[in-house]
């Protein structure tokens, strides 16, 4: 076994060590602290009123007076989620209702999420809170990415065989709905503290997932904001620094290959290869979106820099 071959598995043992280490840290809870019953008072005026930041995404009160399909912190309904945590809450409509925003923001995110059909971010500065709403419609209308106002129309709830569900195996027609301390970005997008969970194998709420009714309901924001919640660095952001870290590692390697053996060409496609796994990872990965664009954009000067350089010198 000659030393390169070690190495590269002595690299690639530390890497599974440190991933089944984070991903340790990350069991289900024993118990998280349960929801609390919210007791509305005329949610149906709220949209009406512009001295409240806040209003239900759903125009029938009833959604939110009668007990939601799924309420929020709730764990281990059945087996398949034995060890996990319902981070939103999930309020039964028909399909075809419309949803509309809670608060005055951004939509930072709108599009395809697996089983969310379509699924549309909403980032509160003001409030330091995000908004999600899943389980939309793909078939209809849907709001872009862009500024958006309280009340104003989102999108709409989905069919059973489109809204995350098929026609094999249909899913009940339902928006699921969650509030968050802090913006889109602040979050990666996979592991426990993913930005557009639903169900994790943490407390909601040391993850800063709030209870939606909860926080409509008060018509409250704190001076400065929803704080965000607390959390270690790794346990937060290992899968982008993994994935960053592999790639960077590999680009170091490419750069080195194509310098010695004077390849400029290759840095050039290498660099246009890392551009479309940026643009594959900035819907769910924009921080892992943003490495590799840097990486894209030096590959390609350093690579047109030589060839210039090499064209010049032949010309002399």
């Amino acid at each position: 076994m000659n030393i390169k071959t070690t190495r590269l598995r002595l690299l690639t043992m530390l890497l599974v060590v440190s991933v089944s280490i984070l991903a340790g840290c990350e069991q289900g809870p024993e118990s998280c602290p349960k929801y609390t019953t919210v007791e509305l008072v005329n949610p149906e005026s709220y949209p009406h009123d512009d001295q409240l930041p806040f209003q239900f995404p759903l125009d029938d009160p009833e959604s939110y007076t009668q007990p939601v399909m799924t309420n929020f912190a709730i764990c281990g309904q059945d087996t398949e989620r034995r060890r996990e945590c319902h981070a939103a809450e999930d309020y039964l409509d028909p399909p075809g209702t419309p949803v509309y925003a809670i608060a005055d923001g951004d939509i930072s995110f709108s599009g395809p999420m697996g089983g969310y059909g379509w699924l549309i971010i909403v980032d509160h500065p003001q409030a330091n809170l995000y908004s999600l709403y899943g389980h939309l419609s793909p078939s209809r209308w849907q709001a872009e990415p862009g500024p958006v106002e309280k009340g104003e129309l989102i999108g709409y709830l989905g069919d059973p065989d489109e809204n995350g569900g098929s026609p094999e195996q249909p899913l009940i027609p339902h928006l699921h709905f969650g509030i968050r301390a802090g913006q889109r970005t602040d979050y990666p997008g996979d592991g426990e503290w993913r930005w557009m969970a639903g169900w994790i194998a943490i407390c909601p709420q040391d993850s800063g997932w709030l209870q939606p009714a909860v926080v409509i309901s008060n018509q409250h924001i704190p001076e400065g904001g929803f704080p965000m919640p607390s959390g270690t660095f790794l346990s937060i952001w290992w899968f982008p620094l993994l994935f960053g870290g592999i790639y960077l590692l590999g680009w170091v390697c490419i750069l080195i290959y194509a310098t010695k053996k004077h390849k400029p060409h290759f840095l050039i496609s290498i660099g246009a290869l890392y551009i479309l796994g940026a643009w594959i990872f900035s819907a769910k990965h924009p921080q892992l979106s943003y490495t590799l664009f840097a990486l894209a954009a030096v590959s390609i000067g350093l690579g047109i820099y030589r060839v210039v350089k090499r064209a010049n010198e032949v010309k002399k």
